[in-house]
């Protein structure tokens, strides 16, 4: 026993890490997933005066709402299950339909979601970042027009599931104009927490909601017996795994997930990476958050647009050194590829000692990039059939699995 009563759901887990999962979720845990949502919207209405959008259309971007049943018990994915208790203030605006919503195949959803809302008073977008663009992509493709130009009245962006940094440049340029948006940080062992102010960075964790939070220091993760702290002993600018114990059954649980806190009074944190995704073949240990700040800090400075992007270890079996692989989908290519490329080994390096180390040392070659042709990434999701929902790429890997699988999608010199 976990927890008392049946969980009244499984909700299944996209697998990034370690494969299907299924979650529970019981009636005391389903609020939190629920309200959670909510009060990112109220916190946002209360701080900037902004309520408007709640009388235009919205949409959320999510899983199909149709449940199967395991052991009796409704299961599906966590968007999809949250689709049948968005409040009725709320649904009499939603888009798209029950019917659309329910089309597992996600290019032909999408096509009839842009077919639903092309002539809509959309006001609020919400999805995961790719996901989102892909909407965004095809919108502009049909009409010819910015979002902005297409929905005048949209004014909020609410996102999460993955880093919006890397997506941000390209889906305000499909936007056409800076608006707000709302970073959520939703899973589905629970909702933990949610941009509540436009002028603070970071995420406010929600610590009212039936969840206990536990963090590992990252250089205890992955040990047999990590030293465990409470949230009264964390410290700001510290990488944490986060452990939860909830009223879902879960204890000791290890949502995979890397955390920093930007404050602790009050506790706001910026998710800072995936605990399994990270690159360590020559003891370098890089983060997520690591790469991504030196890919986007030179792309900001030579004004270049990321699609996507994910890196991988090539290892030397011969002549030659090994180094990082940077899978890396443009948007608008460097005239320089080289130069671009140490310059973000330049980035790295300073961010990261055990990396610069092997560089210094000559045990490693600085990083290469290896161009992605356009819709590469896309193509690779729709091969494994992980297209849409709440799949994401992952930003790091220690082995080449992912990397010769992206093979038939390399540019050609």
């Amino acid at each position: 026993m976990l927890w008392r009563g049946q969980p009244i759901y499984f909700a299944k887990t996209s697998g990034t890490t370690s494969g299907t999962k299924y979650i529970p979720i019981t009636r005391d845990s389903i609020d939190n997933h629920i309200n959670s949502a909510r009060n990112a919207l109220l916190c946002y209405m209360a701080e900037t005066g902004n309520s408007a959008f709640a009388d235009g259309k919205l949409i959320f971007l999510s899983g199909s709402p149709v449940l199967e049943r395991i052991g009796g018990i409704p299961t599906g994915r966590l968007s999809g299950i949250v689709n049948h208790h968005i409040p009725g203030y709320l649904r009499k605006n939603q888009l798209p339909n029950y019917e659309t919503n329910c089309i597992e195949d996600w290019e032909t959803k999408l096509n009839k979601i842009v077919d639903e809302t092309l002539n809509q008073n959309m006001t609020l977008i919400s999805g995961i970042p790719p996901w989102v663009q892909m909407y965004f992509d095809e919108l502009m493709k049909r009409s010819g027009k910015t979002i902005s130009e297409l929905f005048p009245n949209f004014s909020i962006l609410v996102h999460g599931g993955v880093n919006f940094e890397p997506y941000k440049s390209k889906l305000f340029q499909s936007i056409g104009k800076k608006i707000d948006s709302i970073e959520t940080f939703p899973a589905s062992e629970g909702f933990f927490a949610f941009q509540d102010t436009q002028t603070e960075p970071g995420l406010l964790l929600i610590t009212n909601c039936g969840i206990f939070y536990e963090f590992i220091p990252e250089e205890e993760s992955g040990k047999e017996n990590p030293k465990r702290i409470s949230l009264k002993e964390v410290e700001t600018d510290v990488n944490y795994a986060l452990i939860i114990n909830s009223n879902a059954g879960l204890w000791g649980y290890d949502i995979g997930d890397m955390v920093k806190f930007v404050s602790i009074n009050p506790y706001r944190l910026i998710v800072t990476g995936r605990t399994k995704h990270y690159i360590s073949a020559f003891g370098e240990h890089v983060i997520a958050e690591e790469a991504e700040h030196s890919l986007l800090k030179v792309a900001q400075e030579e004004n270049i647009n990321i699609t996507e992007f994910t890196v991988a270890p090539y290892v030397s079996k011969g002549e030659g050194k090994s180094y990082h692989e940077w899978f890396i989908e443009f948007e608008n290519k460097p005239a320089d590829l080289k130069k671009f490329a140490l310059k973000v080994d330049h980035y790295l390096r300073k961010k990261n000692t055990y990396y610069n180390d092997l560089i210094t040392g000559n045990i490693l070659l600085p990083l290469k990039i290896t161009c992605v042709e356009k819709n590469g990434f896309i193509n690779y999701m729709r091969s494994i059939g992980k297209l849409g929902g709440q799949n994401k790429v992952p930003r790091l890997s220690n082995d080449r699995k992912l990397a010769e699988a992206l093979q038939q999608w390399v540019e050609k010199d």
